[in-house]
């Protein structure tokens, strides 16, 4: 396997002190690791961080959950309980432009690495915060974690079968939010500060993550005041804007529009449902839904997938299949970016979704064996090559 080398990214020379883990924090610091940003992830040293126990499945005794969120860093293993350990991650966070935190509120403050203590440290320092609940609710002391959130931020209420229970989504869905959302509050603050303004602090929580991401379906409740319905795979104000049956599998079609109907419903056999007036427009539609989409499935039940989406994408009707993952990977392959790891040999993470000028900056950096760049970090903070010897000797390095 050939690795290209990478490409100096719009981040090269940022540095990032990453002292979160599990999700949000640490799919935030990989954002800006893709984009070229120096990553020090801080580590326990007994265990790391607790996504590495999260298998299976495993990848030379790596959980693959950890490897997700965690590729382009360097690993730093340091006991942020000991206060020679802190010391440590204060003398690399004067180094840095950055820090990315996700300890329970007031835990960072605690161990003498919260805000204020960094900022007086490096005034020009951008300093994140990402916590479960937003820093001005009633809950914000409380620690938060996503399945919780996606309950109380709405979306299992608007997820599932219509008559099925509340449903979460099948991944840490407001962790990779806030993450993203905590990457772009990140790098406006950095924009400031190269603009001369002093540092800032970012602060990012989960609820308001999951609320945010509720889009129009927040809106109809905000603006409309409406109660929103479960709707399954369909959508709530277009029809017909869900999966349809055929012999072999479902198929999604996306109608968006009077004409794309009527292109559907020919498509079909049905052209006479295309020109019926209880459907001729999207409100009719989906006033008329309980009685239009039936008369569609019983009809795309007849067709093989393939030959259904054949038949509307001829129409420019827009539809696709559902794939499962590994058919969505293989259909994909230019999205794997590969590394070559140092227990679990040639393994693939998914690429950056973000390109510029045509190339998909992702690092070629292994997720990181715990404490696998301990002594070099050391070196690079100031330490001497005994003092870094000696801080490995001692109880705040030690697994």
């Amino acid at each position: 396997m050939t690795i290209a080398a990478p490409t100096a990214g719009p981040l090269a020379g940022v540095r990032v002190l990453d002292l979160s883990r599990v999700l949000a924090g640490p799919y935030c610091a990989m954002v800006l690791a893709d984009m070229g940003a120096d990553i020090i992830k801080v580590e326990n040293p007994k265990g790391g961080d607790i996504t590495r126990a999260w298998g299976p499945p495993w990848a030379g005794d790596e959980a693959t959950y950890y490897m997700s969120a965690n590729r382009g860093k360097r690993s730093i293993a340091i006991d942020l309980r000991d206060p020679e350990g802190v010391a440590v991650a204060r003398r690399l966070a004067a180094t840095c432009d950055v820090v990315i935190e996700n300890f329970i509120p007031g835990g960072a403050e605690r161990m003498g690495l919260g805000w204020e203590a960094l900022h007086e440290d490096n005034p020009s320092l951008v300093y994140c915060s990402i916590s479960g609940y937003p820093h001005d609710s009633p809950e914000a002391p409380l620690p938060g974690f996503d399945f919780a959130i996606q309950g109380e931020g709405g979306i299992m209420s608007i997820t599932g079968d219509v008559d099925g229970a509340p449903m979460k989504v099948g991944v840490a869905i407001a962790d990779i939010t806030s993450g993203m959302f905590a990457a772009n509050g990140i790098l406006a603050a950095l924009y400031a500060v190269r603009g001369g303004q002093p540092g800032r602090r970012v602060q990012v929580s989960l609820l308001d993550a999951q609320l945010a991401w509720l889009a129009n379906r927040g809106t109809e409740v905000s603006i409309a005041g409406w109660e929103p319905e479960r709707f399954g795979n369909a959508h709530p104000s277009i029809v017909p804007y869900e999966t349809f049956p055929t012999s072999g599998a479902h198929v999604i079609v996306a109608v968006g529009t009077d004409l794309q109907f009527r292109s559907f419903c020919e498509a079909i056999g049905l052209p006479e449902l295309g020109a019926d007036p209880r459907f001729a427009t999207n409100p009719d539609r989906v006033a008329n839904r309980g009685v239009l989409i039936p008369l569609l499935q019983a009809a795309t039940a007849a067709f093989a997938p393939g030959a259904l989406l054949a038949a509307l994408a001829e129409r420019d009707v827009p539809s696709g299949p559902v794939r499962t993952i590994p058919e969505a990977l293989a259909a994909a392959p230019y999205a794997l970016q590969p590394h070559v790891h140092p227990t679990a040999g040639e393994i693939h993470t998914i690429r950056s979704p973000i390109a510029f000028d045509g190339d998909h900056l992702t690092s070629p950096r292994h997720p990181p064996l715990l404490g696998e760049h301990t002594r070099e970090l050391l070196l690079e903070a100031g330490f001497s090559a005994a003092d870094a010897a000696a801080a490995l000797a001692g109880p705040c390095t030690q697994r």
